[in-house]
């Protein structure tokens, strides 16, 4: 008993306190995350997020010479629609971010641009806090234990810091291949692909097409063709070779996917 007085003594004494709290709010958080994902998976049988996403939202309009990014599509260039193949999408937002995700994407860039410059980047933000709150107290009640007064204590709270920063550092090396890092949609990475057509006929000021993206999503282009090339029907297979920046659209060629001498 009395050792347990006496680690709550240390644990509630400066400089350990400080990060007591901190603790607190860390393991918090992560029950919290873990309860609300066992819970969503038990409500809704184990579907993921993205299945409640897929419900019939209305396509969001990509905005002129912007990459967008939904749920169940992404879309390239000017006025280009999101999701499948019927013109429904599921409300996903350009690769600008939209409204809210632009605050959202500033606030993750800066926080991500401090842990960089700290030398703890490649892992989420919160990975990384956590680490460093649960070495400093650690560090923090260690000292606390084996020193009494003012001088000593603060002492101790430098050492906390810089040993869990140097500690963070080494452990966030390893995680951070758990993490990769996804890489933003493109227009170049849909140079190279294969497009269906989906209008009536393909011109050098008109004309577009369906095209799968590396992830196995759909995305409604903006296509042309520099010359005539009056096979290119609904449905008919173009090959997109280029990208155009001034027009915003994709340039195509007709293409047979088919093997040679198979009809």
């Amino acid at each position: 008993m009395a050792g347990t007085g006496g680690f709550f003594a240390a644990a509630l004494a400066f400089p350990t306190a400080l990060f007591s709290f901190a603790l607190v709010v860390v393991v918090g958080y992560w029950l919290l995350m873990l309860l609300g994902g066992l819970g969503f998976d038990a409500l809704h049988g184990g579907h993921g997020v993205g299945h409640h996403l897929d419900a019939g939202h209305v396509g969001h309009v990509g905005h002129a010479g912007h990459v967008g990014h939904g749920a169940g599509g992404h879309g390239a260039g000017g006025s280009v629609a999101h999701g499948t193949p019927g013109g429904h999408g599921t409300g996903g937002h350009g690769a600008d971010g939209g409204n809210g995700g632009n605050g959202a994407r500033a606030g993750a860039a800066h926080h991500g641009g401090v842990l960089d410059a700290l030398g703890l980047g490649g892992v989420p933000v919160t990975v990384a806090v956590s680490l460093l709150v649960a070495l400093a107290w650690f560090v923090s009640l260690a000292g606390t234990v084996l020193t009494s007064g003012a001088p000593a204590r603060g002492g101790v709270f430098a050492v906390a810091l810089v040993a869990s920063w140097a500690g963070t550092r080494v452990l966030v090396r390893p995680l951070s291949r758990l993490f990769p890092e996804d890489r933003p949609t493109t227009r170049g990475d849909f140079v190279g692909r294969v497009c269906v057509i989906r209008t009536g006929r393909v011109t050098a000021g008109f004309g577009q097409a369906e095209v799968t993206a590396e992830d196995g999503s759909t995305a409604t282009v903006q296509v042309r063709t520099p010359t005539p090339e009056p096979e290119l029907t609904a449905g008919r297979t173009a090959l997109i070779f280029d990208y155009d920046a001034e027009g915003e659209h994709f340039l195509v060629a007709p293409f047979d996917p088919s093997p040679p001498g198979v009809v």
